[in-house]
């Protein structure tokens, strides 16, 4: 299952405020609240292709929102995969623990981020993090929270960055064009 596929099955619509689900195909970020948005499909398509999950991977979704991320997530790895979504925004975490339940995925769960302090480095390593959220640097807790092999995505000084770790730890930063997105809370 390739990402096109995951994002035509796991409607985002239903991980949108009502307010805002008669504008879930417009290709745009929309607001959910407390500052934050929903991305806009054409980026989440984007970063999905960057970080090229694969069933039975465990990854970590930074600023999961609504959930949607993390579904799209889920759905990628599969049920021998597992997904953890973090957010920091408690009004969401249970609007998108709500969300995702809907989905029928154990696989799949989202926690309160912790203040201060980057992903989940108690669970890791992870095979790959997707960060919702713009970064003013590369954060290297999370580079460090990734398995050999790994892969993290992240949105850092407007540029799309893919760092890639190879068997010796040894990271592969590269760049995939300009993007918006809310600042990461820490």
């Amino acid at each position: 299952m390739d990402a096109a596929e995951v994002m035509r099955m796991v409607e985002r619509e239903r991980f949108l405020p009502r307010r805002q689900r008669g504008s879930a195909g417009l290709d745009q970020a929309l607001e959910v609240g407390h500052g934050q948005t929903c991305s806009q499909p054409s980026t989440v398509a984007d970063m999905l292709e960057l970080l090229d999950v694969h069933p039975g991977m465990r990854v970590l979704d930074v600023g999961s929102g609504t959930g949607w991320t993390t579904a799209l997530l889920g759905r990628l790895v599969g049920a021998s995969g597992t997904v953890i979504g973090c957010e920091i925004v408690p009004e969401l975490v249970e609007r998108s623990r709500e969300n995702l339940a809907r989905e029928e995925m154990p696989w799949t769960r989202i926690e309160t981020a912790v203040q201060g302090r980057l992903g989940r480095p108690e669970e890791a390593p992870f095979d790959r993090i997707l960060v919702s959220a713009m970064s003013d640097g590369l954060p290297q807790e999370l580079v460090e929270q990734l398995a050999p092999g790994g892969v993290l995505v992240i949105p850092v000084d407007g540029s799309m960055t893919r760092v890639a770790i190879d068997a010796e730890r040894t990271p592969e930063v590269t760049r995939h064009g300009l993007y918006r997105f809310v600042p990461l809370i820490r």
